[in-house]
């Protein structure tokens, strides 16, 4: 990762060692699937995006969350995942399902993620068209 976004996420995760660390292995991740995703820290969320946002990393709201999970992945799908790995989906407009994966380990960025993240990609992607 490039310098600028390191220290920004060294900023986000001020004091959290085990976010910052669990953020950086997904997004590289990311990153080698979809190398054209763009990155960009906010104020409180990491947010992926080609064209269009497609994806975005922060910590999880609800404190009960905080101590199991380090990190929520969003992601905006046509449909709805059926997936025991998805914590809530909801469907803000028709057509468009927002997910929201909580995540402990790099090692939940698998095959079955990152097809997840491709498909959320090429959905947003197509917006407008």
């Amino acid at each position: 990762m490039e310098d600028a976004l390191t220290l920004a996420l060294l900023s986000f995760f001020d004091g959290q060692p085990e976010e910052y660390s669990l953020a950086c292995a997904l997004l590289e991740g990311l990153l080698a699937a979809l190398p054209e995703t763009q990155v960009r820290v906010q104020k409180t969320q990491i947010t992926l995006s080609g064209r269009h946002n497609f994806a975005a990393l922060s910590l999880p709201r609800r404190s009960r969350d905080r101590k199991a999970h380090r990190l929520t992945l969003t992601l905006g799908l046509s449909h709805r995942l059926d997936s025991p790995r998805v914590d809530i989906a909801t469907e803000p407009y028709p057509g468009r399902w927002t997910h929201h994966l909580l995540l402990s380990s790099a090692d939940e960025l698998d095959e079955e993620l990152l097809a997840w993240a491709r498909e959320a990609y090429d959905f947003a992607q197509a917006k407008g068209r």
